[in-house]
């Protein structure tokens, strides 16, 4: 019997045809259209983080509903679930697509031409697509493609026309509509939202936007599906467009985008991805994202598995990457976020604790983010925390170790940010954790710690300087060599471990592991030998407990390290 030939991974993809039909794996989400065809409101909103795979589940409703689309029903959804229990709507509709990614922000003018060209092109794509049951579609498409914003919500009308021509009804679907407003996030506060409530507010060319598809909703548009990251936009557009059921929180769409860790077997199976190669912990690293306290499964940021499953074809079991630099959210675009000491305080807290104590908002407008309770929501919206669902309490919890890493590189970049005189220098950095991780020597890398970071913070960060903010350092720094995975706050039987590195896996012959105790000694107390003293006699009994616990007793390969800072010039180190 002839094996099965493996099926690609649609990695980067949100073409649904071009997928089915070029042996790409499909994870089949198409049970979800029946629950939005079963919505009483059929005007519904609905959000995720970055790269969770909206753009192709919506490109995926468009071929489903689009009547322009009823000839390739069979070949692309005959071997899907809702090929197999169609609905009643199915290819029923003339289906607008709209994407508002990408427009210019530079300018107000700017931004209007490009936010009308993208509705002209949005036309333009749904006559071409139609091009067989409208005589003059090219024509009209040309019309359109030179009109270079002159026509905008005009436009709009030819789609209705169309519709009205052929007994249809029409279905709006737009993708990244808080695109823009995430740019000017960016921007900082000030112009940037003056800028903001420019383009959205009164007789702006957004709010006669969604006015428009409300007055028409009344007559030929039937349905209208809007998706982003952030409901920030929400409550600007209330008066313009209030007639939207949100379902981003609701359980029973949990599921909806995001692979579950069923779906993700089906992925290995399907791409023929061997087991053996896979030398992570998938788990640890990619899964935990849940968007309601009775979400049934928590699930995997699907571009992240793709990216990885693809890493592990190319390189079998010795896979480089952990985390898709695509995927990151660009440091520059939220770190204004950060500026407030709140939030920064916030930050840190979240890395040092795993979690924040916080319920997620449904909505909230720009000029509200620096309240704590919508910049914490804004980190889950935006993917950096999810819904904690094993404490009764209100929590919001870091989903993975990727995320994990990720804010490890922001305070990073936020601690050089604050403190100009930290020079970093990558050749050394490179051979401390080299030496680290196979000539089991810390010196170079303590002292390096010691000397480019600790010793050049501001006063201002100094005064909030603690042993947790010393093992937020550490551990950014100990990402560089991808040599190890530094796990903070670890459980072990007798107690919580500073930090333990852990092998990545991607250096399989690396001998040794570390179990690292953190102590600090205020600069007032730096010329105290008793209370240097005691610290130290605190971290040789804490590390004798962990090697005394059921993780590591029998273990010849971790090493176990006392490490005390002592005011911002001095540290001691001592192998126990």
């Amino acid at each position: 019997m002839e094996a099965k030939k493996p099926r690609k991974l649609p990695y980067g993809m949100s073409n649904f045809e071009t997928l089915i039909t070029s042996n790409y794996v499909y994870v089949d989400k198409t049970r979800f259209v029946e629950y939005i065809e079963n919505e009483s409101n059929r005007n519904l909103f609905f959000t995720r983080p970055r790269k969770f795979g909206k753009s192709l589940f919506l490109n995926m409703l468009s071929h489903y509903y689009d009547f322009g689309m009823a000839d390739k029903f069979e070949r692309l959804f005959g071997d899907l679930y809702i090929g197999k229990h169609p609905t009643p709507n199915k290819n029923n509709y003339v289906v607008l697509d709209l994407d508002f990614s990408g427009l210019d922000t530079t300018s107000e003018e700017r931004f209007r031409e490009s936010f009308a060209g993208r509705i002209e092109g949005a036309v333009s794509n749904c006559f071409l697509s139609h091009r067989d049951i409208i005589p003059n579609a090219e024509t009209v498409s040309d019309e359109l493609d030179r009109a270079n914003g002159r026509i905008g919500i005009a436009a709009l009308n030819l789609v209705f026309s169309l519709a009205k021509k052929n007994d249809k009804k029409v279905f709006i679907i737009i993708d990244e509509y808080d695109h823009f407003a995430n740019d000017i996030i960016a921007t900082g506060e000030g112009d940037g939202d003056e800028y903001y409530r420019k383009m959205v507010g009164a007789n702006s060319i957004v709010r006669d936007f969604y006015e428009t598809l409300k007055i028409n909703s009344k007559t030929v548009i039937e349905r209208i599906l809007i998706v982003g990251i952030t409901p920030i936009m929400l409550d600007d557009m209330t008066s313009g467009f209030n007639i939207s059921n949100n379902i981003s929180l609701d359980p029973t769409y949990n599921e909806i985008l995001g692979f579950t860790h069923e779906e993700v077997e089906y992925l290995i199976r399907e791409a023929n991805i061997d087991p053996s190669w896979i030398n992570i912990d998938l788990k640890k690293l990619y899964n935990g994202y849940l968007f309601h306290s009775r979400g049934e499964n928590p699930v995997y940021n699907p571009s992240m598995m793709l990216y990885i499953f693809n890493q592990i074809l190319k390189f079998k079991n010795e896979n480089k990457d952990l985390i898709d630099e695509n995927l990151k959210m660009d440091y520059g675009r939220i770190s204004m976020l950060f500026r407030r000491e709140e939030n920064r305080q916030q930050l840190m807290d979240i890395v040092n604790n795993g979690s924040i104590r916080g319920e997620v908002i449904p909505k909230f407008s720009l000029n509200e983010l620096t309240e704590s309770s919508r910049f914490v929501s804004l980190l889950f919206y935006f993917g950096l925390l999810t819904i904690d669902n094993t404490t009764p309490k209100p929590m919001l919890t870091i989903p993975n170790y990727s995320i994990k890493m990720v804010y490890l590189e922001y305070i990073s970049k936020l601690t050089r940010d604050r403190n100009e005189k930290i020079r970093e220098d990558f050749s050394i950095l490179s051979g401390a954790t080299y030496d680290l991780a196979f000539d089991g020597k810390a010196q170079q890398f303590i002292e390096y710690i010691s000397t480019v970071f600790v010793s050049k913070l501001s006063d201002r960060d100094l005064r909030q300087f603690d042993e947790k903010y010393l093992k937020i350092i550490l551990l950014t720094n100990l990402f560089y060599g991808k040599y190890f995975i530094p796990i903070s706050e670890m459980e072990v039987s007798e107690g919580v471990t500073d930090i333990y590195l852990m092998r990545s896996g991607i250096f399989r012959d690396m001998p040794y592991e570390w179990v690292w105790e953190i102590k600090y000694v205020k600069q007032k107390d730096a010329g105290k030998a008793t209370v240097i003293e005691a610290k130290k006699q605190q971290s040789r009994e804490q590390l004798a407990k962990y090697r005394a616990s059921h993780l590591f007793r029998d273990r010849t390969d971790v090493r176990y390290l006392s490490v005390i800072f002592i005011g911002k010039k001095k540290v001691e180190i001592e192998e126990i």
